[in-house]
């Protein structure tokens, strides 16, 4: 193959799986200064602008003055190459949870061989892609030890195949990390002989990654919002759970692990067939370390985009029968669902307009409804709601739905026997389980760079 062909074949798969850049690298800071393109979470100085608490004309001119592109949707701007990258902001997690340096792909070498191994297989194209991180290179990866495989060989007739098993290690180790799904070490649960018929309790065991957000007021404790757990340090929840007017009622302070009756404050037990009980250890009460909702959320915009936030927790939770991390999307579901895809729901949120939510936790399913069929929906003149690629819709029955209370909360698909989080409650129709009228939820799929960007060791 001539290298010309073959760089163009690699760009290619690059671009198709999300590792691309959309500017040129080099670029004239508004001073004139030289610059590098790069996501605004990898220039330090600009984002402290944007963090500052009382934000200027001048702060917000000089960034918008400095955009230079998107990746990912994500903003980029140009950022002075004088700005010193301390050693210890280079630090970063790989995809299978070790500890890397965010460096160029060009000096990554066993990132940079699976480029040469053509075709990709899926699972190589998901590594690669979840590799990516907000360094000062075109395509800057979590460069950190080869992932822990063993060769395999597989003869079918003539042709012999080899490829990688990941091995999975004894016993499943928390970390800041989001688990890599083929360990088995997110997404499963106890739950699997409890069948969801719609609006019922759960097993008690089932959905161990939900999450209850507290909050105070000064004088007491509020849940006003949910959540659900993807690592051992962070909590994926929404935007509007974090910042915005929710913050009027309370400020997030703990996260609830572990929970499933709100109104026990001890171990919960129920009985379990053939006898006996199956209990708890109890909540686990974990204070917010940092919260970090999406840098282009806006409270004010009815159209709730990137609606989505990460909240960084003090201490690593355990890795128990109660309390274990779902996995992240590995594909897009919303390219070619089934007809009969369902969706699950769960949560603490309402279950009837008398009350602002149960006091156990409860699970629904929802039929998966198309991006062309949600968007009509909503463009209709009683709701006037443009969406986008952003967010994906499911529900449309009547009676179910998540709700009030289920804010920031999971919907989970069930692959296979894992569950991944593909959304992120967001807003619906009110009063909630209204016929033809499906929930809105944020679409994980297309915030994985930047969750994945936002994750520190």
């Amino acid at each position: 193959m001539k290298e010309g062909a073959k760089r163009y074949g690699l760009e290619k798969v690059l671009h198709n799986i999300g590792v691309h850049d959309d500017e040129d690298i080099s670029c004239k800071t508004p001073s004139g200064d030289a610059g590098q393109c790069v996501e605004i979470f990898g220039c330090r100085p600009l984002l402290a602008a944007l963090n500052k608490p009382y934000k200027t004309s001048q702060d917000f001119d000089i960034v918008k003055k400095s955009h230079c592109g998107y990746r990912q949707r994500i903003p980029k701007v140009c950022c002075p190459v004088s700005w010193p990258v301390p050693t210890s902001e280079r630090k970063c997690l790989t995809p299978d949870g070790h500890e890397g340096k965010c460096i160029s792909l060009n000096y990554c070498s066993h990132l940079n061989s699976i480029m040469t191994q053509l075709p990709m297989s899926n699972a190589a194209k998901m590594f690669l892609r979840n590799s990516r991180c907000n360094g000062p290179a075109k395509i800057s990866v979590c460069c950190g030890p080869p992932p822990t495989a063993t060769a395999t060989t597989t003869t079918t007739g003539a042709t012999t195949t080899t490829g990688t098993t990941v091995t999975r290690p004894g016993e499943c180790t928390p970390s800041a990390a989001p688990p890599d799904p083929r360990t088995g070490c997110c997404g499963l649960d106890g739950g699997n002989n409890n069948r969801i018929v719609g609006g019922n309790e759960t097993a008690i065991d089932q959905y161990p990654w939900l999450a209850l957000i507290e909050y105070t007021d000064g004088s007491r404790i509020k849940l006003l919002c949910g959540g659900v757990l993807i690592s051992g340090r962070y909590v994926l929840t929404a935007g509007h759970c974090v910042t915005g007017a929710v913050l009027d009622v309370g400020t997030p302070i703990n996260v609830r692990l572990g929970e499933y009756d709100i109104t026990n404050p001890g171990p919960d037990c129920v009985e379990v067939e053939g006898g006996g009980n199956d209990c708890t250890a109890g909540v686990l009460i974990l204070p917010i370390e940092h919260l970090i909702p999406h840098p282009n959320y806006s409270p004010g915009s009815r159209l709730r985009r990137n609606d989505i936030a990460l909240i960084r927790i003090s201490q690593t939770a355990p890795y128990t029968d109660f309390i274990r991390p779902i996995c992240l999307p590995t594909t897009d579901i919303t390219i070619s669902p089934r007809s009969d895809t369902r969706l699950y729901v769960a949560g603490w949120g309402a279950v009837d307009t008398a009350r602002s939510s149960s006091d156990k936790k409860m699970h629904v399913d929802l039929p998966y409804i198309s991006r062309n069929e949600c968007e009509a929906i909503y463009s209709q003149p009683q709701l006037n709601m443009a969406l986008w690629k952003g967010q994906i819709c499911a529900g449309g029955e009547i009676g179910k739905d998540s709700c009030k209370g289920d804010s920031g909360g999971p919907l989970m698909y069930e692959n296979g026997r894992l569950y991944e989080v593909v959304g992120i409650v967001s807003f619906g129709p009110t009063p909630c389980g209204q016929l033809n009228i499906p929930g809105v939820y944020t679409k994980v799929y297309e915030y994985l760079p930047w969750i994945r960007s936002q994750i520190k060791p």
